[in-house]
């Protein structure tokens, strides 16, 4: 610590020393002067401790300056300026580091940070159990501070120092895997890989033999990539993920977490080491907010995201539980990658996401779910490796894995302490003082130390005084807990004090409250209003009757951008729900819910379709619950309209956020309540997307030829997206009569954009600009976001194909805004992938690489292994370009691979031909022209000249590399000639390919014999696959010669094959049919088809 003059401050005596220890592990809190007697005497108080302690605090303040030694109830705290600690200079420089970019810079800043150090925090009184946790979050700190000083070092290439320097951290800190994957970097980097390997080896032992864990995924990964030699380990240290960059939707605490330190301490350290730690205790005991504040402190340090999910008030299955906690991680449910087997279900999705990530996931209130609960985290476990579960649980889970850790009441002086805080916030001017204190001690013993309790007790002061709360608490404790003999005694403190609080209730308050319990995730006022007013209540008493109850703690409010926001904790949640259970009105009250709801998601579905589609989708956000929950009233109770109602309108919010299970399960639950000819609509739609079978609905049976026509245009983009071309063509059509008909523009504006994507497919560019921009004009009229990402779309490929990049770049940068806007995460990932490769187009390589990282990571943050192979393809473009041909096969024969488990089917032509040059680079023209070859059959059955082009430029390298430089020729002509065709230029960034081989040929053939073969190829186009371009007998004189080792002639075209398997070093079918995936990875890869 420092004084105002900037000096050291020394205090030489030792109790002071404990004292101003204490205060500053308490960072400005007053701490309550019985606390701090126990913590400087322990248990020999001396004969008058309030003397005793006096008399420390004098000395103190001697030492450091009277005014920073402040007496304020209920104790002592220490007044601290900024920069007046070690701890906090050293902490304000870990902040800085940590926001700046460049290495040197931030390493810099981390070494003036560490050379705060002199010694460990507190280093007189570490083991006091005062000071214990905050001595092991500062040198959780310290470690973590090293870590990133040692990453931003090797960033300088300072692998050679680094190699030596860390070994006695290691030493010292044999388990921290961020430390050890740097050290094995440097170790790499300098020249000593068998060393690399062995450190792994050595924590990997250790792991198993004292955790009984394996390393986590990254560390995997970087062995592999150490006994591989990969070249992006001399590149940079990407050791394991930044600690800046967490993922994570906890809540900011709204007050100061008391008298949790050590139990904060002893769940982190928990979580360190085992993967599933359940807290339990009974409700109120203060679960949740120590699960939090545990969860916040390890956020950045052995976990990169942390997300929780708030399990009160849901039910059904694991899946059903999936679909929520994905919902509060933002991850979306697009459908089953095409042509995949199965569709995957919820917790599989889940798992996937999470399979690769440093993850903690708190899963709260567990104990209504317990069953489905245990098997979504028995099954996410065993799917992700470096996930960590912390449950909160009145009842343990009951897995194997399971570390049960039971939260017990606060002591009686940090409840003390607690209730003072609070009655203080609820009664200004209320200290805790001689005439005060035993009032308050009563209180808290009879509260059994149960935060909730005390809280809800405290509220209470401002009307009652202590000592009179004391009193009527005393008493009515005797009545009601008489009545409760076999409940365990903290259950009924807690439900006693609810009661208590429910008997000082007004009727018109409690029948509120009681109401209130009808909403999940909480409610607007208007909602509040229309469900909590009758019988009773008249609505315009209902705001002040909630003011009430938020001045008793029972109801929550938070003030959100779209107003008030009233919600019950819950445990007076379900104190509340058995109220409403003993009432004659619970089933008006649900009906009053699921009317309302119904009401709120028909007005929303006109505005998810124009100007306010935003606005509305984050109303729909929050009402994510209710609306569920309406949606389970309608089904128990068979309230067919409504159900029709809420799956209707909440069809398309479902599909613009990523909840196509979701979507499914609705429909098919609101089927069970009676027959709808638009549900059956919704329901074939959503089974389609999400990889599932679905027989077309009967449209006849539709209510007028409006909702006919959108059912035709919903079925149409299901299909699209499922890979059947022609069934959405003809779908799109009569839905586009029906539009117009009926004149609805968005409609027709929806339809258009279909179709121009469907030109697209098919290589009709005039078709494409003719819809597209019709399209793009219509929803720019309506307002509709979304509809203008559609049209967008194929408007930028066209300019692409044109070379106009400039406009594909602006309407892609465009399209790029809207999605962000909506949280379309896949499109965000498909729009970086498309801008990448424009940037590559125009030569722009550096900016290609970052775009295609960014497309990797945003489809990797949500589990979209899809679009993650997209963004790898053209990093391999951009590999391949920048001569690493190492890393440009690798990627490629990865997305081989993939592509091959999830479609029994020929792949994209674009990869094969991306292989192709990388073996002609390497000097094979054989496996060249195999691949190039498979490739054109596969661009063949498309039909586009674009697809056609690319392959037949690069049988013309092989062609040259094979001796033929006259067939070479005749294929560069017929390659032109389909680019003429097409309209479809090859941009100047991308001719080094077609220009190496030119040259080459021009070289061999002369000026005049190469004009004469590119001008004959040109003429013939695609009849050049005749005689000497073929497969089997018909292929080159040097691919003949080379399959003479298989057999004769007929068997060529095997031995080919068989070359071609080799070549990507896959097995797949000699299939040649271009089935829906086919289509559907060829739509989503046009940007890249030359």
């Amino acid at each position: 610590m420092w004084d105002d003059a900037g000096d050291a401050v020394r205090v030489r005596e030792a109790k002071v020393r404990a004292l101003l220890t204490d205060l500053l592990v308490h960072e400005g809190r007053p701490v309550p002067t019985d606390r701090l007697v126990d913590d400087l005497w322990g248990g020999t108080p001396p004969g008058n401790p309030a003397n005793a302690l006096q008399a420390k605090v004098s000395q103190l303040r001697r030492t450091v300056g009277r005014d920073r030694v402040v007496h304020t109830p209920p104790g002592y705290r220490l007044r601290l300026d900024t920069g007046d600690t070690d701890a906090d200079r050293f902490q304000a420089l870990v902040a800085r580091a940590r926001a700046v970019t460049g290495p040197r810079e931030r390493a810099a800043l981390l070494t003036e940070a560490l050379g705060l150090w002199r010694g460990p925090a507190y280093a007189d009184f570490a083991d006091a159990a005062y000071v214990r946790a905050a001595a092991l979050r500062l040198e959780e700190l310290r470690l973590t501070a090293l870590e990133e000083q040692a990453e931003a070092r090797l960033e300088l290439d300072e692998h050679g120092r680094l190699a030596g320097e860390l070994t006695a951290l290691v030493a010292r800190h044999p388990l921290r895997e961020r430390l050890r994957a740097v050290q094995m970097r440097a170790l790499y980097r300098a020249g000593r890989q068998s060393e690399a390997l062995a450190s792994y080896a050595g924590l990997r032992e250790r792991l198993a033999r004292e955790l009984g864990l394996d390393p986590v995924p990254e560390l995997t990964a970087l062995h592999q990539a150490i006994l591989t030699q990969a070249p992006e380990l001399t590149a940079r240290a990407a050791a394991l993920p930044d600690a800046t960059a967490v993922r994570t939707n906890l809540p900011a605490p709204l007050t100061e977490l008391i008298g949790r330190e050590d139990a904060t301490a002893e769940v982190t350290a928990l979580l360190r080491t085992g993967r599933l730690v359940t807290l339990t205790g009974p409700g109120g005991v203060g679960k949740t907010v120590l699960a939090v504040e545990a969860a916040g402190r390890l956020a950045g340090g052995r976990f990169d995201e942390v997300w929780l999910a708030e399990l009160a008030g849901q039910h059904g299955d694991a899946d059903s539980l999936a679909e929520v906690i994905a919902g509060a991680m933002g991850v979306r449910d697009d459908g089953a990658p095409h042509g995949a087997p199965a569709p995957l279900s919820a917790v599989e999705r889940l798992g996937q996401r999470l399979r690769d990530r440093r993850a903690l996931l708190i899963l709260d209130n567990c104990e209504q779910v317990v069953e489905a609960a245990a098997e979504l985290t028995d099954r996410l476990l065993r799917a992700a490796p470096g996930l960590r579960v912390l449950a909160t649980s009145q009842e343990p889970l009951g897995l194997p894995a399971e570390t049960v850790r039971s939260v017990e009441p606060l002591p009686q002086a940090d409840a003390v302490r607690l209730f003072t805080v609070r009655a203080a916030a609820a009664a200004p001017g209320f200290v805790l003082d001689d005439r005060s204190r035993d009032a308050v001690d009563v209180i808290c013993r009879r509260l059994d130390g149960l935060p909730l309790a005390l809280e809800l007790a405290a509220t209470r002061v401002r009307a009652l005084g202590v000592r009179e709360l004391a009193s009527r608490l005393d008493d009515r404790f005797r009545l009601l807990t008489g009545r409760r003999r076999g409940a365990p005694r903290r259950q009924q403190t807690l439900r006693a004090v609810i009661d208590w609080s429910w008997g000082l209730l007004t009727v018109p308050e409690r029948t509120v409250l009681r109401r209130l319990a009808a909403h999940t995730d909480g409610c607007t006022l208007a909602a509040a209003e229309a469900v909590c007013a009758g019988e009773g209540v008249a609505r315009e008493d209902v705001l002040g009757l909630l003011a009430r109850l938020v001045d008793r703690s029972l109801v929550l409010v938070t003030d959100c951008e779209r107003g008030p926001r009233y919600r019950l904790l819950e445990s007076v949640a379900a104190y509340a729900t058995e109220r409403l259970r003993e009432v004659a009105d619970e089933t008006c009250v649900r009906r009053r819910h699921l009317r309302y709801y119904a009401d709120l998601a028909e007005r929303a579905r006109p505005y998810l379709h124009g100007a306010e589609q935003r606005e509305w989708l984050h109303r729909l956000d929050a009402e994510s619950g209710n609306m569920r929950a309406a949606l389970d009233t309608a089904v128990r109770e068979g309230a067919a309209d409504e159900a029709r109602r809420l799956v209707g309108s909440l069809a398309w919010y479902w599909l613009l956020r990523g909840r196509l299970g979701e979507a499914r399960r609705w429909a098919e639950a609101a089927l069970s309540t009676g027959e709808s000819g638009e549900i059956r609509a919704v329901h074939s739609g959503f089974a389609l997307l999400s990889g599932h079978r679905a027989e077309p609905p009967a449209y006849e049976g539709l209510d007028g030829p409006g909702v006919r026509a959108r059912a035709r245009w919903f079925l149409a983009y299901a299909l699209f997206n499922t890979g059947d071309l022609a069934a959405s063509e003809k779908q799109t059509e009569l839905a586009l009569v029906g539009f117009r008909e009926h004149g609805d523009r968005w409609g027709v504006a929806a339809a258009l954009a279909l179709r121009a994507t469907h030109a697209m497919i098919r290589g009709e560019l005039a078709a494409v600009r003719r819809d597209g921009e019709a399209s793009a004009a219509l929803f720019r009229e309506l307002g509709d976001r979304w509809g203008q990402l559609q049209s967008v779309a194929p408007l930028a490929t066209l300019a692409e194909i044109g070379g106009d990049y400039a406009r594909a770049e602006r309407l892609l940068n465009d399209a790029l805004v809207i999605a962000e806007d909506l949280d379309l995460a896949t499109e965000v990932s498909f729009l970086l992938s498309h801008l990448g490769r424009i940037a590559l187009l125009t030569g722009a390589r550096g900016a290609a690489r970052e775009l295609h990282e960014r497309a990797r990571r945003t489809a990797v943050a949500q589990g979209f292994k899809f679009g993650e192979i997209h963004a790898e393809l053209g990093q391999a473009l951009s590999a391949r370009r920048d001569g690493d041909l190492a890393t440009a096969e690798t990627i490629l024969l990865k997305i081989r691979d993939w592509y091959d488990a999830v479609a029994a089917e020929p792949g994209n032509p674009l990869v094969l031909d991306e292989l192709g040059f990388v073996a002609e680079l390497r000097g094979d023209a054989v496996a060249a022209w195999l691949l190039h070859r498979e490739a054109l059959e596969i661009a063949r059955l498309i039909g586009d000249p674009r697809a056609m082009a690319l392959p037949l430029e690069g049988l013309s390298g092989a062609a040259a590399l094979g001796g033929d430089p006259g067939l070479a020729a005749l294929l560069l002509g017929a390659a032109a000639g389909a680019r003429a065709s097409a309209g479809a230029p090859l941009p100047p960034a991308e001719r080094g390919d077609v220009d190496r081989v030119t040259a080459g040929a021009r070289a061999a053939l002369g000026e005049e014999a190469f004009t004469v073969s590119f001008a004959r190829g040109t003429r013939l186009g695609l009849a050049v696959l005749g005689a000497g371009v073929g497969r089997g007998a018909d292929a080159p004189a040097f691919v003949v010669g080379a399959a003479q080792g298989v057999g004769a002639a007929q068997n060529v075209g095997a031995a080919q094959d068989a070359g071609v398997q080799a070549a990507t070093r896959s097995r797949r079918p000699g299939k040649r049919v271009l089935r829906s995936s086919t289509r559907t990875w060829l739509r989503r890869s046009s940007p890249y088809c030359r």
